[in-house]
């Protein structure tokens, strides 16, 4: 199989790692895979509700996730199982590694939200990303992870997001 065409039973499991543990792994159904983006669509993974204030992840719900190879970040297209938009869950991440049916992303902790209407977009979790000492560690990949964040968050503010799928 071509990285240009995806068979629509194709299934990658997605594995988020963070700090150098697995965080959690999940069976996707693989859309395509272009040679620079992986676009896979998922079940939430999650055990249960995880009620974050400014939206729920819940069973039922479904996540078209794309993925680059040469961009820091992943985006998170979240559906209901009835298809209505929740919103968009942007993570700061190195750019994903695919070794045949395993998706590997790190993440940096850094996300961005934006909601269906494109009211609300807010930057996530920028004290755990201090507190990870990732710029002590490893300046380069902070500093791009605070543009990917940025240029995220412009592109969200412009409402350009959804261009990007």
């Amino acid at each position: 199989m071509s990285a240009n065409s995806a068979d629509a039973t194709e299934e990658l499991e997605v594995v988020l790692v963070k700090a150098g543990r697995t965080k959690i792994r999940y069976p996707a159904t693989l859309l395509v895979d272009d040679g620079t983006r992986v676009s896979v669509r998922a079940p939430w993974a999650g055990e249960g509700v995880r009620d974050f204030g400014f939206v729920r992840f819940e069973p039922g719900d479904v996540f078209t996730e794309h993925y680059w190879r040469d961009r820091w970040y992943a985006v998170k297209e979240v559906r209901t199982g009835d298809g209505t938009l929740k919103g968009w869950y942007c993570d700061i991440t190195r750019p994903a590694v695919r070794s045949g049916a395993e998706l590997v992303v790190e993440d940096l902790d850094l996300d961005l939200w934006v909601s269906a209407d494109g009211t609300d977009v807010l930057r996530l979790d920028e004290d755990e990303f201090a507190a990870s000492g990732l710029a002590e560690r490893d300046p380069g990949a902070a500093a791009f992870a605070r543009s990917a964040l940025d240029e995220l968050e412009a592109l969200a503010r412009a409402e350009r997001l959804a261009g990007l799928l």
